[in-house]
């Protein structure tokens, strides 16, 4: 197990030529779901033990701690972070931006993070949105005409929000495009990012990453039992 992160294996597994992604940002906003961030953070932090320059963000309207509590819920309970930089000053290198849902997704005021989302994605490598955070990027217009999923429970609600969009409900993460991973409610997260270290880091890395997480790993992306649970069903892009 403590060696696999290194160097070598890496170069054994057969990495493309192209240099992997270090730096990471997290987008937070006001009710955020916990396990929507910080499952695939803690994959990363994992992975930063002994892959050591990896770089992380964590992206907000202020430099400020941001609650998971929801604003529109009687509840105080919930935990917040504090972000490190701003969308109007984001760092210029970044490179993986994480977007989680929550029920802070349908805050009526979100047009900071949309704009933020839409704005950054071009000098990204990689978009990954988890639950309801699909919602945000679909509304930024990077799922037209892409292939997408979300969290299963709000089904109807997460697919209103981009009727560009193809909806596959049967997924437990979908690959959009090149750039993008969708993932599905909450968990699902943990699996998306893991098919995405598999990508850019190869398959010894992420099984070993699941394994020191003792996360029982879902490798294919079909393997899903919330549609069938919630009755979710596809839904087709309008043109």
């Amino acid at each position: 197990m403590k060696h696999f992160l290194t160097t070598s294996l890496l170069l054994a597994v057969g990495v493309a030529a192209t240099t992997p992604p270090t730096h990471f940002g997290v987008v937070l906003f006001p009710g955020f779901q916990a396990l929507d961030a910080f499952g695939p953070l803690d994959v990363l932090n994992v992975f930063s033990l002994q892959q050591t320059n990896l770089t992380l963000s964590v992206l907000a309207r202020n430099i400020s701690s941001v609650t998971t509590v929801p604003q529109t819920m009687n509840t105080t309970f919930g935990e917040s972070a504090v972000a490190t930089h701003t969308f109007d000053s984001p760092p210029s290198d970044l490179e993986v931006l994480i977007v989680p849902g929550g029920l802070g997704t349908r805050s009526p005021d979100l047009e900071p993070e949309i704009d933020f989302i839409r704005t950054i994605f071009p000098s990204l490598r990689y978009l990954i949105a988890v639950c309801t955070g699909n919602t945000l990027v679909a509304r930024a217009g990077l799922l037209d005409g892409k292939k997408a999923t979300g969290n299963k429970k709000a089904w109807s609600w997460v697919t209103a929000q981009g009727k560009k969009t193809h909806w596959i409900a049967k997924a437990r993460w979908v690959r959009s495009s090149e750039k993008i991973w969708s993932t599905s409610g909450v968990s699902a997260g943990v699996d998306g990012v893991l098919n995405f270290m598999e990508t850019a880091y190869g398959e010894d890395i992420a099984t070993g990453l699941a394994q020191y997480l003792e996360w029982n790993r879902v490798t294919d992306p079909n393997n899903d039992e919330f549609a069938a649970i919630w009755g979710a069903e596809d839904v087709l892009a309008v043109e």
